[in-house]
């Protein structure tokens, strides 16, 4: 399990759990009147008072690197049921998004996947060894409710070890379609909350000027109202591409204010970053161990060592192996998805990319992936010095030989 440290309160009171509750109820004593609904991009005259929510989806997505390699087409065949997953455009301009290896999308009753915590789970499978549970549930209700139940679910360690034991189950039926299966599983945790209708028509820009306090709470999970300053650093990075739609996201959660398909598609993207952070820590991790472990070896060589394949030889060996594995995947991780003409998609991946750090992760593996190439280098090097001065010796020996023999008259 991923550890963070959770800001807020460690455990909302009792009665704040029940109020919880009522955020998922759809009857009319928590809805009230049933005024009309606007959904997110439909045009209707804007409205700036206060305005409830009459619709949207809250969903905890946690990810866990469970093998090298997922073999997708065998996994279709042991689950059924299964489909590719695919990516939307927003944009009206022609676009270019896809997966290069769309990774396979089941659903939690296919699976015959046990409910938990009254959310619908929906499974997808990344051939790079990752798989992602999506964890969903409809909500209504005013934003108070919308931010307990951000703050319920946003960095909860209980629903996050039932989904892991959830995926190491589904990982124990279908090991046969996986290689090198993990012992231990990194993993991440994203929670999204979308918002797809209201009670009246509100465009980003009023949404935020009047619900960007309990966004800001929401997305930072504590119980108390942030101040102006942290407010305006959580919502300073955001994405409108149209005057109806809204995308704020963070570093464990995200706020989207779009129709149901245009939050579909965020989700999509906001997975997907996800996955590629858990690859790249995971391959950082992987060479900050194999590091460790080849400083020591190659401070222990000598050169009889060298001569014999051990020491330097065996370390020159190993790194190179290591260098190619890891070069390899993450060529295959970075380019999974392919975003041509899409500014929309690009702009969110950009985003979420940044605030969850991804170039820094990339960087430190790419640093890493230097040092291992120059150690490599370094060992070669002393193998072929220890073999050129093991050459040099022989030929001396070699000469002292004939020198000896000549002088007793062996040689003429």
């Amino acid at each position: 399990m991923c550890e963070r440290v959770k800001p807020g309160a460690a455990a909302a009171a009792k009665d704040e759990r029940e109020h919880v509750v009522h955020a998922f109820d759809l009857t009319p004593s928590v809805i009230g009147r049933r005024p009309a609904v606007f959904s997110a991009g439909q045009s209707q005259p804007w409205h700036s008072g206060d305005v409830e929510i009459r619709a949207g989806t809250v969903t905890a997505i946690y990810l866990f690197d469970v093998a090298e390699q997922i073999d997708l087409h065998g996994l279709r065949r042991l689950l059924g049921g299964a489909a590719n997953a695919r990516l939307t455009s927003k944009s009206s301009a022609p676009a270019y998004l896809q997966y290069q290896t769309p990774p396979l999308v089941v659903d939690g009753d296919a699976v015959r996947a046990a409910a938990i915590d009254g959310f619908h789970a929906r499974f997808k499978f990344f051939d790079y060894g990752v798989v992602s549970l999506a964890l969903m549930q409809p909500f209504a209700g005013g934003w108070t409710d919308v931010v307990a139940t951000s703050r319920q679910y946003i960095e909860n360690a209980a629903l996050e070890t039932q989904a892991e034991g959830v995926v190491r189950e589904i990982v124990h039926r279908c090991g046969a379609v996986m290689t090198r299966i993990r012992r231990e599983y990194l993993s991440e945790d994203y929670l999204v909350v979308a918002v797809h209708a209201l009670e009246a028509a509100v465009s980003a820009d009023d949404l935020l000027a009047t619900h960007g306090a309990q966004i800001a709470q929401l997305l930072r999970g504590e119980v108390q109202p942030l101040s102006n300053q942290e407010q305006e650093e959580v919502l300073r990075n955001r994405l409108s591409y149209l005057s109806d739609d809204l995308v704020v996201p963070t570093w464990n959660a995200a706020f989207v204010y779009d129709t149901e398909s245009g939050a579909a598609g965020a989700l999509e993207l906001f997975e997907f970053v996800n996955s590629q952070l858990l690859e790249f820590r995971y391959y950082d991790a992987l060479l900050d161990a194999e590091l460790g472990r080849i400083y020591p070896a190659l401070q222990r060589t000598s050169w009889w060592r060298n001569l014999t394949g051990g020491g330097a030889v065996r370390a020159a060996s190993q790194l190179h192996s290591l260098f190619i594995d890891v070069n390899e995947l993450t060529d295959r991780t970075e380019n999974a998805l392919k975003i041509a003409g899409d500014i929309y998609a690009a702009r969110v991946f950009a985003l979420v990319g940044a605030r969850l750090g991804l170039a820094r992760w990339k960087q430190s593996v790419e640093d890493k992936l230097e040092t291992l190439d120059a150690i490599y280098r370094f060992a070669v090097e002393q193998v072929s010095i220890s073999r050129g001065q093991f050459l040099e010796l022989t030929v001396v020996l070699i000469l002292i030989l004939e020198l000896i023999l000549f002088m007793i008259g062996v040689m003429k």
